[in-house]
């Protein structure tokens, strides 16, 4: 069964949104005051949301994402103030520098500071300080295979 093709209302606006990436999902919340008539088609490619906020002015938006997402895997939840859309990325571990394809930003997304994180380098941190750990305990343990300092010249008997 094939959703109606979401038309573009003569008189619409965009819906502010902002975005964060994760390592499988990418998230974005379009800021819509109690929206009604909420339609969403998320594709591989792209998604559009169509709807009507409370003052019934139209509201519309449209783009093309950065890399493909899974259609199955990928939702949207309608809110009293925002539509959250999920996005499952086809390659997971990938992160997208921007939301779009296109380099040229439309003024309605703007990046979700408060959720994003550089989880690209999580782990290699982690194992990065790991390696350095065990670097010092093994340049400690080599070093105590000799004899014990002689510490004579630091008595306080002068």
């Amino acid at each position: 069964m094939n959703k109606p093709k979401i038309v573009r209302p003569e008189e619409c606006q965009p819906a502010h949104a902002v975005w964060f990436d994760r390592k499988k999902y990418v998230t974005i919340n379009f800021m819509v005051q109690r929206p009604k008539d909420v339609q969403v088609d998320i594709q591989p490619d792209k998604m559009i949301l169509c709807c009507k906020n409370d003052t019934d002015d139209w509201i519309y938006n449209e783009l093309y994402f950065y890399e493909k997402v899974q259609i199955h895997d990928s939702r949207e939840r309608v809110f009293d103030r925002t539509i959250n859309i999920l996005l499952r990325k086809v390659k997971p571990d990938y992160s997208w520098p921007h939301l779009q394809k296109d380099l040229a930003k439309p003024s309605w997304i703007a990046v979700d500071f408060d959720n994003w994180r550089d989880w690209e380098n999580e782990e290699d941190d982690g194992k990065e300080e790991f390696e350095r750990y065990m670097d010092t305990i093994q340049e400690m343990a080599a070093s105590n295979k000799g004899p014990a300092p002689d510490m004579g010249d630091l008595s306080d008997s002068d």
